[in-house]
């Protein structure tokens, strides 16, 4: 019997996300096979993710369906989640040691970090993340070769909350609460500021080169409210730098 089949919403840069039963179903891209392996590895390290499922009979990329609610709909986070957040990117990262890097050749690495030696998620952010009686980080699709550093930062600056309009205190206090899970050594804590600023910078510039070139789905986000949001957000990251490194350090 064939099981209908249900649109997601929610995803920017997936098109045609669909849910059949309890499957996830998009698009197979060129790091889809790596993500399939990366998640098996990941999967076989004992971390919780969505099981890789390979490809179906359309030539579509397969994972589990994950119940529960995006953290995106819970913020702000607490100290405790936000504690808790940091303990399961740093279980990622730690499982992630062991997997040998991709050749990336033909692949659209949208954000790369400097010298990379570690693959990662890319975008653990809350809208990535479901909360419920299993707490899961979703839609790997942009994983690829990073960096502790350039990932933390930007899950840290998207789970703190260091975005215009939020006042500094409470966003500098959300921000330790997620380096403190990590469990950062000292040398991350003092990379961290700058690089908070640099990797909101640079999701910004991604907009705008995109809509500069017609690059999409990019280039529609940041005429859609995007390039705004980013904009603002690398601008506060920057001018609050020293409440980020009192924070921290």
């Amino acid at each position: 019997m064939n099981e209908e089949a249900e649109e997601l919403a929610g995803g920017n840069a997936s098109e045609s996300v669909l849910r059949v039963g309890d499957t996830v179903r998009k698009p197979w891209l060129e790091n889809s096979a790596t993500v399939q392996k990366y998640l098996k590895a990941l999967q076989v390290a004992g971390l919780d993710v969505p099981k890789p499922l390979g490809k179906d009979h359309a030539g579509r990329h397969v994972t589990e369906y994950v119940e529960g609610v995006a953290a995106l709909d819970q913020l702000p986070l607490g100290q405790h989640d936000l504690l808790r957040v940091g303990r399961l990117i740093r279980q990622i990262h730690d499982a992630s040691e062991g997997f040998e890097l991709p050749d990336t050749t033909g692949w659209n690495v949208l954000l790369p970090a400097e010298n990379p030696n570690l693959m990662c998620h890319n975008d653990l952010a809350p809208w990535n993340l479901i909360m419920g009686e299993r707490w899961v980080f979703i839609d790997w699709d942009a994983a690829g070769p990073s960096t502790r550093l350039w990932d933390l930062a930007y899950a840290a600056q998207s789970f703190g909350g260091l975005f215009e309009g939020q006042p500094v205190p409470e966003a500098a206090a959300r921000l330790r609460a997620v380096i403190d899970g990590y469990g950062a050594d000292e040398l991350l804590r003092i990379a961290l500021p700058d690089t908070l600023a640099k990797r909101t910078a640079a999701m910004h510039e991604l907009l705008k080169s995109s809509h500069e070139t017609g690059f999409q789905p990019w280039a529609d986000m940041y005429v859609n409210g995007h390039g705004v949001h980013w904009h603002a957000a690398a601008e506060y990251v920057l001018r609050n730098q020293d409440a980020w490194k009192r924070a921290l350090t």
